[in-house]
This record gives C-alpha cells, structure tokens and sequence, in this order.
C-alpha cells in the first residue's frame, strides 16, 4: 500500500467513527441540555441527577441505531478488504 492508500483508508475509518458515533453524542447532549435546563428552572443543583437519564438515553438510542451501526461497520470492513486484496 502507497502512503496516499493507507490515508485513505484512514480518513474512511475516521468518517465512519463520526457517523457511528453522531447519533450517540447528539441524544447525549439534547439530554444533557434539558437536565440543565430542569435544573436552572428548579434550583436543584444536584450533580448525579445528569447521569441516570444521560446513560439510559445513551443506551436505548444504541440499541435503536445497532442495525446502522453493524451495516456501516460491515461497509468498512468490506472496503478495507477490497484494499487488502487488491494489493
């Protein structure tokens, strides 16, 4: 492999890490946000009342974005193979 080839591959692998990754941190965020504002808006300055709801988002929005998650993780790997074995 050329060094042009391997930073292919390498911006390839680092797109697909975004893309998998957006869903994840965009429902971490929205969530952060309105715990922050629950807080704002009540005075209730409790720092681990964030985590539960953050994690339990976090979690249902993976199990609802595993099947994009495997597809794009397949179209990866099946590229890298096609750079393997063309040599």
């Amino acid at each position: 492999m050329t060094g042009a080839e391997v930073l292919d591959v390498a911006n390839d692998g680092i797109y697909t890490l975004l893309k998998i990754s957006a869903p994840l941190m965009i429902v971490a965020l929205v969530v952060g946000l309105l715990i922050a504002l629950f807080q704002a808006l009540t005075q209730i300055q409790e720092m681990t009342i964030v985590f539960v709801p953050k994690i339990l988002a976090i979690f249902l929005t993976l199990i609802l974005t595993l099947p994009f998650i495997a597809a794009t993780l397949a179209g990866l790997m099946g590229r890298i193979v096609v750079h393997i074995a063309g040599g």
